[in-house]
Parts: structure tokens; sequence; C-alpha cells
């Protein structure tokens, strides 16, 4: 349940394709994940930051500054809410969030005990 806390902060919507090709050819995934910049307004987000650094970067180990982005705003306690088409962007092995369970079971989360 998203509180007053989650609303004063930030939105991120994390838009991700993994090739080049992908970007070029899959126009509508991206018009689709675009959108949930409205799913995040819904609830009365009011500051929505969409990052899509990493369209078209693969996860075979390649450094993805997008990626690296929303793990610092969510360890900083700066974010209520993160939406993504596919929860699996944020944990494939080999990508740049490979490591976000063992990273955010040590960082606080709005309204979570320690």
């Amino acid at each position: 349940m998203l509180t007053p806390d989650h609303l004063s902060r930030t939105a991120i919507v994390y838009i991700r394709q993994s090739s080049n090709f992908q970007v070029r050819n899959n126009v509508e995934r991206r018009r689709l994940q675009h959108e949930l910049v409205s799913h995040a307004r819904g609830p009365g987000f009011s500051r929505i930051e969409v990052i899509d650094d990493d369209l078209g970067v693969p996860s075979n180990g390649v450094h993805r500054e997008g990626c690296e982005r929303l793990m610092t705003a969510v360890c900083n306690k700066s974010v209520g809410l993160v939406l993504a088409i596919e929860a699996s962007r944020l944990s494939r092995s080999g990508s740049g969030l490979a490591f976000a369970p063992g990273v955010l079971r040590h960082c606080r989360m709005p309204g979570r005990r320690p």
C-alpha cells in the first residue's frame, strides 16, 4: 500500500530494451514502457523520473548507467515507487542489478522495519 511518505518521493519508470535491433523494431514495446508514467501519476506521484539510459545496452556484463542511477536512488531512499514492464529487467544475472536483492536488503525502505 502506498503511503503519503511514498507519494512524497520520486516514482521511477525504468525503460530498457537489450539491443539496438529491439530499440529500432519494437517501437510499440517502448511506447508501452513510457505509458508507465501515467500509472505513476494515478496514485498521486508528482515527481516522476524516466530512466532510459540503458536502451540498446546488453546485459552481458556491460556497465549500465541507468541501472546504477536506479540503485543509487533506491538506496538513497529518494524513491517511492519503481515501475518497469518486466521485473526480471532488474535482476537478471550478468546485469548491473543482479546484486539488487542483496543491496535492497541493506537499504531501509520507507515504512519497513530494519
